[in-house]
């Protein structure tokens, strides 16, 4: 342990003073004798585990102070040290970095997703002060995911989920490639270890036919390029595990069926070089059509760039081939990381981590009240998915979440746009305010000083800042309603004066049995507004516990009388115990989700391509909505799915079962609480 230690330390003292080097080595030193005693799963030493961290970190060329942590990074939360101590004798900067990646005490907590939750918004949250938090997390988890083979199948699973859905598109927004790429990897693996081995078999014996191969492309590339004077790099590479996964899942085709893939990446000297290249290789091989980019007139999120191009290569292979300059190389593969190896070297275009979109959404979502859970549901949405890009009409560039609505954009534009936008423009058509941009429009607004936002609005936009702004116009402006994040409470109107207790108890019984609008279930805070029902002013939201609503659930709104707004599901037991319930009463529906039909099924079936697809595909059919899905590896041989489904019409959801029990691969098809096979 102390020879690789020092191994490590030397190879520090190549590139970092003297100082710099002693901070790591106190911080090695520390950690080793806190963590004494301590092991991982697999039996070895725990101090392992944060060596490999700082090692990961230094391949990234990371900063001293960013190893120091490294090292330390486990050490309030799992050993005697506190913050005092550890500001006292590393300073600041270090214990800010530590703190900011030390997860929260479970015990605060109600329970332990909610606590991983919190831990995730907090280390999102302080990365805006200083990315190297969430850097430090990304390397923690790698090595975690290198090492989960010695945790149990659950446990597998379930961080192997996390990583595939919050810490891999993490990576992916911060430019550094490899990680996401290898952290997709390992999720694979843990996820779908059939389908991993069978890439990996496959890929393995291709290897000498695709050396081959791509040796010959690479050669005419060079030749070419040295009769055009470019002095060039040419590097061959097989496609990760994960994306050849993903484009079987996309095309519904088997390993044998996908044949791209195979890349080459060439890399030169200046941008202007990257476009002579594009013509050389399109004069060699014939380019596939819709499958060219430009990530250098129009970089990514994370500041990528490169152009990317799909040729019909020799012997009919399709071959994806990359063209970039060396300093967008080193962006794409280390991202905002390549900040400090910029800043080490004082390099003129240094990389600003402040500059990056994901930096700037986490500053807007900041200012927003959203809990833990639905800020989760927020960073998944908006932040780890992908994002279009549309023009204004004098030609500024805006970035938007996929799928982001007219309505989104007016809004990114102005406050005062987005309250009185009344129709909207792609390419000089008119569009619904409500649909979905596409990729490179020009969107303008039409704006009218009578019109304003509607609580159908909140249904169409996809960004978290849009959100707030309607429902605080609403708020603002309609008395009789109370919007408290995914809850819209309408104050009912006056009861007759002529009421009477016995009347109260029979409409009590018909509130049970009225059709109300369809809900599904977020977690309470203070409204932001006042609404007044009877005696009761400024209400709060509040879900019962006695039947704890959830998405999908049919609900009802009762006043309780110092306790605000209780949502409970229609079917609640306990409401044919509130005697004032017909008086009482208030319309509420979802904010997000349309009152129509909308219910929850979930699926048994066998293992095929392409069911998540196929099952979206008979949910558009039948003109419904998927508001969320996911299909996870089930006991046996099995998939199991778990869908919330928005449909027009009960018979249009009725007809939607009956195909779905008729599709040869699907075993179980369970939908509430009756089930069908």
């Amino acid at each position: 342990m102390h020879t690789r230690i020092e191994t490590f330390l030397e190879d520090l003292a190549k590139t970092l003073t003297e100082q710099e080097v002693a901070l790591v080595r106190r911080a090695a030193s520390k950690a080793e004798i806190l963590h004494q005693g301590q092991k991982r799963a697999s039996g070895e030493p725990y101090f392992i585990h944060p060596l490999e961290v700082a090692e990961i970190l230094w391949d990234m060329q990371m900063d001293s102070v960013t190893l120091a942590a490294a090292f330390l990074h486990d050490t309030l939360e799992d050993t005697s040290l506190s913050r005092t101590e550890l500001r006292e004798q590393f300073g600041k900067e270090v214990e800010s970095l530590v703190f900011g990646v030390t997860k929260i005490d479970i015990v605060k907590t109600k329970n332990k997703n909610a606590a991983e939750a919190e831990t995730i918004r907090k280390m999102l949250f302080a990365m805006v002060k200083d990315i190297r938090i969430i850097l430090i997390k990304l390397a923690d988890k790698l090595h975690n995911m290198r090492t989960l083979q010695h945790k149990p199948v659950d446990k597998q699973k379930s961080t192997a989920h996390d990583t595939l859905d919050i810490f891999a598109p993490l990576a992916a927004r911060l430019g550094i490639s490899w990680m996401k790429d290898e952290l997709e990897d390992l999720s694979l693996k843990f996820l779908h270890p059939e389908v991993y081995q069978q890439i990996k078999e496959y890929v393995a014996s291709k290897k000498n036919e695709r050396s081959d191969y791509l040796v010959r492309v690479a050669s005419a590339i060079e030749q070419a390029s040295l009769v055009e004077s470019l002095v060039v790099e040419v590097e061959t590479r097989a496609k990760h595990f994960y994306s050849i996964y993903s484009k079987m899942k996309e095309r519904n085709k088997s390993l044998d069926e996908i044949y791209d893939l195979l890349g080459i990446r060439i890399l030169c000297d200046t941008m202007h070089d990257c476009y002579i290249l594009l013509g050389l290789v399109h004069r060699l091989w014939m380019p596939i059509e819709g499958r060219f980019k430009d990530y250098i007139a129009m970089p990514k999120a994370n500041r990528y760039q490169s152009l990317h191009t799909t040729v019909m290569c020799y012997d009919g292979r399709l071959t994806e081939i990359q063209i970039r300059t060396r300093q967008m190389d080193e962006t794409a593969e280390f991202g905002v990381a390549a900040h400090w190896v910029y800043k080490r070297v004082q390099h003129k275009e240094q990389i600003q981590p402040a500059d990056l979109t994901i930096i700037n959404r986490l500053r807007d979502l900041n200012n927003v009240k959203i809990g833990s859970g639905d800020f989760l549901e927020e960073i998944k949405k908006e932040l780890l998915r992908d994002s279009i890009y549309v023009f204004t009409p004098k030609g500024n560039v805006v970035q938007l979440p996929k799928d982001s609505t007219a309505i989104d954009f007016a809004y990114h534009i102005h406050t005062e746009v987005g309250h009185h936008a009344s129709a909207a423009k792609a390419d000089g058509a008119i569009i619904p305010l409500k649909a979905s941009l596409k990729n490179t429009q020009v969107i303008e607004i039409i704006t009218n000083a009578h019109a304003h936002p509607h609580v159908d609005w909140l249904r169409a936009v996809k960004t978290g800042r849009t959100r707030q702004k309607i429902r605080a116009w609403l708020n603002h402006h309609d008395e009789n309603l109370i919007i408290d994040r995914n809850i819209v409470a309408r104050k009912p109107p006056a009861p007759s004066i002529t009421s009477k207790k016995s009347d109260a108890t029979t409409n009590s019984q018909n509130i049970l049995g009225k059709d109300l609008p369809i809900v599904g279930a977020e977690k309470p805070t203070l409204p932001r507004t006042g609404i007044k029902v009877g005696d009761e002013r400024n209400l709060m939201i509040r879900f019962a516990n006695c039947c704890e609503p959830v998405v999908g659930d049919d609900i009802i709104g009762y006043v309780s009388r110092g306790r605000g707004i209780m949502i409970h599901r229609r079917n609640c037991s306990n409401l044919g115990n509130i005697s004032d319930l017909a008086e009482r009463s208030l319309e509420v529906e979802w904010e997000s989700i349309s009152p129509r039909i909308t219910k929850q099924i979930k699926i048994k079936a066998f293992h095929s391509g392409g069911l998540f697809g196929d099952i979206e595909g008979l949910v558009k059919k039948y003109k419904g909505h998927m508001i969320s899905g996911k299909i996870d590896e089930a006991q046996g041989d099995y998939l199991e799915g778990n869908f919330s489904l928005e449909m027009p019409r009960a018979t249009d959801f009725k007809k939607l079962i009956k195909e779905l029990r008729s599709f040869k691969n699907i075993h179980q098809v369970v939908e509430g609480e009756h089930e069908h096979e």
